[in-house]
């Protein structure tokens, strides 16, 4: 990474995941990135003209994810990004680095729950594509990020206006302008292009808010909005289940009501599927025998059934496949 690459990443299937990216520092001060430094999950250092970003989530799994190359082109657009100025990478590795503390208890001394958040940038509420697979990558909590979140103010892409653009240019000095084509040439023409548009403008919009949390207060945020969140997860998972039921009741009921206007057919039914002699009619003969308890009981008819009931065991009771499936269903004489 010193020497010769601008992104590098890392997995292993004991639940290692790296990514590191390389800057130049003209394009984002070294001090300014130093701030959301968290031990090793999120560490900084220069070399050279250059700025390299290490973040690390680590995790106690054992498991293998393909395609990692894609994962790499998902994440490295995040570096344009941090060269136009948006800090929010920054902050969502250093928030991530202490969501690791929900999934290992010792991944942090206590003492550090008092350790203030640094500056939290604008726009954490609409991540682009490239910081979402990064928050992905880290295994950032979404109640996490969303707590975190709470502060951070709107952001809107900046639309650079073509005319005020090539005004800007063309008050650059003659000098710096017969000095750029030369930098892209020998150098790297991508460094050239982020300092511009920072000095014309940057990328994003919004101030970076001082909020004075602390990682207790971040942590504690978020456990309460999951613990509500699984609150009403469950109350709509009962409300879905008792409709079902409901609905169920209402089907049976309507079978029921069918049955009730010609017993004897159902009756007739019954005979014919488990003469068949398959285990599949069998069941069906069983499921509406089932059906012919339950109209019984309902109305009030139960000795009638169980005489029914009673002579049919008898007439197949040389068909044990048949008996069993009565006995395991409940469907006794008794």
């Amino acid at each position: 990474m010193e020497r010769y690459y601008d992104a590098h990443l890392y997995l292993a299937n004991w639940g290692t995941h790296r990514i590191m990216l390389r800057l130049p520092k003209a394009v984002l001060d070294p001090k300014q990135a130093e701030r959301y430094r968290v031990g090793e999950q999120v560490s900084t250092w220069t070399s050279g003209g250059h700025l390299i970003l290490d973040f690390t989530s680590e995790a106690e799994e054992e498991s293998w994810e393909d395609d990692v190359e894609r994962s790499l082109s998902a994440i490295v657009g995040i570096r344009a990004e941090l060269a136009a100025g948006d800090l929010r990478p920054l902050y969502l590795a250093w928030l991530s680095a202490y969501g690791s503390w929900e999934r290992d208890e010792d991944a942090f001394d206590y003492e550090e729950e008092d350790e203030l958040e640094p500056p939290i940038p604008p726009g954490l509420g609409s991540l682009s594509a490239p910081q979402r697979a990064l928050a992905d990558f880290l295994r950032l909590d979404d109640d996490l990020l969303a707590a975190a979140a709470e502060a951070s103010a709107p952001v809107q892409p900046v639309q650079h206006d073509q005319k005020a653009l090539a005004a800007w240019i063309g008050a650059l000095s003659a000098k710096r302008k017969d000095a750029l084509p030369l930098r892209v040439i020998e150098e790297d023409g991508a460094k050239v292009r982020w300092e511009l548009l920072r000095e014309f403008g940057g990328g994003i919009t919004g101030q970076e808010v001082e909020t004075g949390r602390t990682v207790a207060e971040l942590l504690d945020a978020a456990a309460a909005r999951r613990h509500s969140r699984e609150q009403q997860e469950a109350a709509r998972r009962a409300e879905e289940q008792a409709r079902r039921e409901q609905e169920k009741r209402q089907a049976r009921e309507l079978r029921l009501n069918r049955l009730a206007q010609n017993l004897d057919a159902a009756w007739d039914v019954v005979e014919a599927s488990i003469d068949t002699k398959k285990p599949r009619e069998y069941d069906q003969a069983v499921e509406l025998l089932r059906d012919l308890r339950a109209l019984a009981i309902r109305d009030d008819h139960t000795p009638t059934f169980t005489q029914r009931l009673t002579r049919l065991r008898e007439r197949h009771q040389g068909k044990p496949s048949f008996i069993k499936r009565l006995n395991d269903a409940g469907l006794t004489a008794e």
